[in-house]
């Protein structure tokens, strides 16, 4: 069974920048896209960025696009969520999400699933 384990969120203003960390233990990331998505109080869970295996291709939200990277280091197993020029919008907290392997959509939620993380942007 794979753990899913983010880190790196905290409080910020606006403008700052922080990096937010996806470990898997107990499994390989090997063959499996990875995502990021957040749920701010009150709202759904929302699709943030996806990246494909080995790490080609990456896909964003339009809220998040030109301010945040999505990346993955396949030798450690992990996955992260570079964030830039962070607005009071941002705040949520923000899931690792590893897709079911052959999955072709990066909106969808069936996967598994981190505890999460909380990012607070004040501004």
């Amino acid at each position: 069974q794979v753990q899913l384990v983010e880190s790196g969120g905290g409080l910020v203003q606006a403008g700052e920048s922080l990096r937010l960390s996806c470990a898997a233990s107990g499994r390989t990331l090997n063959n499996y896209r990875m995502g990021w998505f957040r749920q701010a109080p009150g709202k759904e869970r929302e699709f943030v960025a996806g990246i494909s295996w080995p790490g080609g291709t990456q896909y964003y939200a339009d809220s998040v696009k030109g301010r945040f990277t999505i990346s993955r280091d396949n030798a450690k197993n992990t996955v992260s969520l570079q964030m830039n020029s962070l607005k009071p919008e941002d705040t949520a907290v923000y899931y690792c999400i590893r897709y079911p392997l052959g999955s072709t959509s990066y909106y969808t939620t069936s996967g598994f699933w981190g505890q999460g993380t909380q990012v607070t942007v004040s501004s």
